[in-house]
């Protein structure tokens, strides 16, 4: 059998998900594993994880050779048990005898760097490194509203808003569900607030885009991209993402609730339709082999699209480890394709040499 291995951070992330997966690995000849990268020992090369038991559909406790077909759902924060897995998972997309689903993509930052220059440029929003306070005081002299993101992050965390009033300035995030407002008085108020948060994380600066609908919630389009049995890219649905009235987040995580894109598009003028989907249909269509040519092999990709008030389309975010919610919500009869998905482009893989798919390594370590 083959042995197909799924890398998580946390022992239990995403099990409801990763069970699905395991129930159907024994239909594509495949047994399947989970474990931390950390759990690797480096001097037998042997894993403690756990194993699917196909018969009691329970996971059991066990130690196995490092499965030759890896699945990484790890997602890195700035802890040191993230430090320490990093290195472990570059040790483990240099060897030649592990082929890895998707081999993941760079920080945001990088991801726009590498975009800015090709014929989704019109897509991006302008972006730029949040490396001083100097560059966000003149950003929002010249724009008066900015939105700061954390170029690794996810799930909306640690997201700020910032508005440059005549004399103050308002500060917004979410956090646990909740929006949370502040007004700092003068710049000086403002900038002890600010260097710490950009010393100890990473931003990226981006100019504050209306992308609200007429309730005041934040929305925008999530589409899941993966490839089918044969290596092509497909889309696998697109739902609609609704945040808090007067926030500045989507996310299911941060509270948010879905809609079916067809439900969506039917409150919206015709024409207006005819062109977005047009236009979602090109960065679609674009957008994956701009992404494999400038870095290496991915199996899926969750697209975040922004609509403004203008009707303008905006790319906000790609991720290489998306999340199903709002596909599963959305898309009827969905269920078994998603959960077949990385066992049947895992199969397809095996059938392959492992050296078309990654000849160099040098070019990317996924966040």
């Amino acid at each position: 059998m083959i042995a197909f291995g799924i890398m998580t951070l946390i022992p239990d992330s995403e099990v409801s998900y990763l069970t699905e997966i395991a129930k159907s690995a024994k239909d594509f000849g495949m047994e399947c594993c989970r474990f931390i990268p950390s759990q690797i020992n480096p001097h037998t090369q042997s894993v403690r994880g756990k194993k699917f038991d196909s018969k009691t559909t329970q996971w059991v406790d066990d130690e196995f050779p490092i499965p030759t077909i890896l699945y990484d759902r790890c997602f890195y924060g700035d802890d040191e048990h993230s430090k320490q897995c990093l290195p472990i998972v570059s040790w483990l997309k240099s060897r030649n005898d592990i082929t890895f689903l998707g081999y993941g993509l760079p920080n945001k930052l990088e991801l726009y760097d590498s975009l800015k220059n090709t014929v989704l440029a019109p897509y991006l929003p302008p972006t730029l490194a949040a490396s001083n306070s100097d560059i966000i005081l003149k950003e929002l002299e010249a724009k008066e509203k900015i939105i700061l993101k954390p170029i690794n992050g996810s799930q909306g965390h640690g997201i700020y808003y910032v508005k440059k009033n005549d004399k103050t300035y308002h500060v917004k995030t979410e956090k646990q569900k909740q929006i949370i407002s502040r007004i700092f008085p003068n710049k000086a108020k403002l900038l002890k607030w600010l260097k710490p948060l950009i010393t100890a994380r990473k931003y990226l600066l981006q100019p504050y885009l209306e992308l609200f609908n007429k309730e005041h919630q934040p929305f925008d389009i999530r589409i899941l991209l993966q490839k089918d049995e044969k290596g092509f890219w497909c889309e696998r649905g697109r739902g609609i993402r609704f945040g808090t009235t007067g926030g500045i987040l989507s996310n299911l995580s941060a509270g948010g609730s879905a809609a079916a894109f067809s439900e969506w598009t039917a409150t919206l003028p015709p024409k207006a339709v005819e062109y977005m989907c047009s236009e979602l249909d090109y960065i679609l269509d674009k957008l994956p082999i701009l992404l494999e040519h400038e870095y290496l092999p991915l199996f899926e990709i969750g697209v975040d699209i922004g609509i403004a008030k203008n009707g303008s389309i905006w790319i906000l975010d790609l991720n290489s480890k998306p999340g199903r919610k709002v596909i599963f919500q959305t898309t009827p009869g969905i269920n078994e394709t998603l959960y077949q998905a990385p066992l049947i482009y895992a199969k397809h893989l095996y059938g392959m040499e492992q050296q078309e798919r990654k000849s160099i390594y040098e070019k990317t370590l996924s966040h």
